[in-house]
């Protein structure tokens, strides 16, 4: 990956960040909005996570299938975000599930919000990618792909994961 890949870019006079400590990531969409790599790889992890919980499949019978429809191969980045939260999944859901307040479960959650939460989560306790960069990347594909509730939700729960990850060094 390019260390541009992760490049943390400058708000814009007067913007503010959704959170506190959130910082903007660069990011090109569709419309031609600048997205990094790794937010186009967690869009397409978040799909394939999405299709495997909709279905009822195993993360390998969705890359099948789409394989089979001829569909790309997902991104490097996707690939090592769906098999390392596959891989972990019991223990990214357990620490969903212990983040969440009031009568929140993990099951409750809208399928995209805890989609991006699994995502998220698995990179905050897995990866060296730097909490805010993870809370705010999720936070953005939850502003594109949910709701403006979803969006303050999730920012309440990843910062409840980042502050009680393993190894928490407090950024």
């Amino acid at each position: 990956m390019d260390a541009d890949d992760e490049r943390v870019i400058a708000l814009a006079p007067g913007e503010h960040p959704p959170v506190p400590g959130a910082v903007k990531v660069a990011s090109t969409d569709f419309a031609g909005a600048h997205h990094s790599t790794r937010t186009k790889a967690r869009k397409q992890a978040l799909d394939v996570l999405f299709q495997a919980e909709l279905r009822d499949e195993s993360l390998d019978a969705v890359l099948a299938r789409r394989a089979a429809q001829g569909e790309p191969d997902v991104r490097e980045y996707a690939a090592t975000v769906l098999h390392g939260y596959w891989e972990h999944a019991g223990e990214v859901d357990r620490r969903i599930a212990e983040c969440l307040s009031g009568d929140w479960t993990l099951e409750r959650m809208p399928r995209v919000d805890r989609n991006l939460a699994r995502i998220a989560v698995w990179e905050l306790d897995r990866t060296g990618i730097a909490p805010r960069i993870a809370i705010s990347e999720a936070l953005e594909l939850a502003n594109e792909l949910s709701s403006d509730e979803s969006v303050a939700f999730l920012s309440g729960l990843l910062n409840r994961a980042a502050e009680t990850r393993p190894g928490n060094d407090s950024e």
